[in-house]
Parts: structure tokens; sequence; C-alpha cells
């Protein structure tokens, strides 16, 4: 088995929730495409970072069935991991730093994946969304058709603080029924609103944002060494 790295990405203070990422740090064990995409698979992780040139910050990402340009939480966690001051990824160059507990990547809203927002009254009621049911396209009380990529439900629970409550539910055949911590949406969301924001999603993750000049987001989390 090739030598890989576990992190947790947006953790909460303590260290727990947010999203596992895998990390293969000498990616030229693998130079092959098939085989990196047959090791996510076998992993099993949502990301599996391969790590082309550590000096340069060269990576390559996959899900267990796909390659993606860019990829937010891999981004984060590999940034951390490597101490690099910027990242290479086929979408383009990322810029990362580390603020305190906080690592941040600066990237663009328009590599995210495409994600539908539904906004409720209070941070109670996205508490309260049931996790779709086997053979549901989505949350029971949004209609499948409305649906693009994954529905992040999110609510202000201090609005003039920039504080959100969401959750995340990936589209169905992913076999994933609710992502702990979305960095993809909080992208797009942050691009939206125009303004920073402090979200709390899933059992307990964070996720920090900012928006920058040009089109440009910070996104900013807690990494941990898992193995």
């Amino acid at each position: 088995m090739t030598d890989y790295d576990v992190l947790r990405v947006f953790c909460a203070p303590n260290g727990g929730y947010g999203n596992e990422l895998g990390v293969v740090r000498e990616g030229s064990v693998l130079p092959d495409r098939q085989d990196r995409q047959d090791l996510a698979a076998k992993l099993g992780f949502g990301e599996t970072v391969f790590v082309d040139d550590p000096e340069r910050g060269v990576v390559d990402v996959y899900t267990p069935t796909a390659r993606l340009p860019f990829a937010d939480h891999s981004c984060v966690g590999v940034a951390w991991l490597l101490d690099v001051p910027e990242l290479v990824t086929p979408a383009g160059t990322v810029g990362t730093r580390l603020d305190g507990e906080f690592n941040w990547i600066e990237a663009r809203a328009e590599w995210a994946p495409p994600c539908t927002f539904r906004q409720y009254a209070s941070a109670a009621e996205v508490d309260d969304l049931a996790v779709p049911a086997p053979g549901e396209e989505t949350a029971p009380d949004v209609p499948p058709g409305e649906v693009r990529g994954t529905l992040y439900a999110w609510a202000w629970e201090d609005e003039p603080a920039g504080r959100i409550r969401a959750r995340g539910f990936p589209a169905p055949g992913g076999g994933v029924d609710e992502d702990e911590a979305t960095g993809a949406a909080a992208l797009l969301l942050t691009e939206r609103l125009g303004r920073a924001l402090n979200i709390t999603q899933g059992a307990g993750s964070q996720i920090l944002t900012a928006p920058q000049p040009f089109g440009w987001v910070e996104l900013g989390g807690r990494v941990f060494l898992e193995r």
C-alpha cells in the first residue's frame, strides 16, 4: 500500500468533526492517473491528494470516482501540511497563508461545483431538517427539480456578526447523505452575500471566509493530522 497521511479539515476547536483527507506526499510513486483513481477509490476518502512537487505545491486531487481541477478542503489541508505559499492546481494557482490556528487559501468561486442554496428563517429550522431517506433526491421540503449539485441549507445565527448555521446535502449517487463541511458552498455563498462569514456546518465543523478584490475569496479552517 502506498504511504499516505490522513488529515481532518475544517475542524472544531477540539479537533473534532471536519472532513477527512488523504494525502500521498510522494505522488511520483503513482504517476499514472488511473492508478491514482484506483487508489482514491480504495482509500474511500471524500478526496485524496497526490503531491507532484512539494516545493512548488503542485497537487492532483481525486474523489473515489473522478479527478478534480480544484478542491477546497483538499487545498486547505495540503497547504497546511506542506507549508507552502501557494498551490498549483489544474484550475489555477491557489494562494495560502497560516493565521494562528486557521489555515487559509485564496480561490475563485467559479472553480467550485454548482450548488443550490436554500435559506431558512432560523438555525433551529436548519437543525431540524431530516437527512434524505434512501431514494429521495434531497431534503424533504425541497422539490427535486430545484436542486443542482449539493443542497446547502443555511440560516443566520447572528447576521451582524456574519455567523451562519448550515448543512449540506450532496446530490444523490455519491454515497454521502450529508456533508460535514462544504467549503465549495462556502465560497459560493460568500461571493453571493459579499461579506465575511463564520459558518458552523454539520455536527460542529467551522469554516471561515472573506471576500477579496477581483473575484477572489479566502477560505479558512483548522487542520489536524490524524495519522
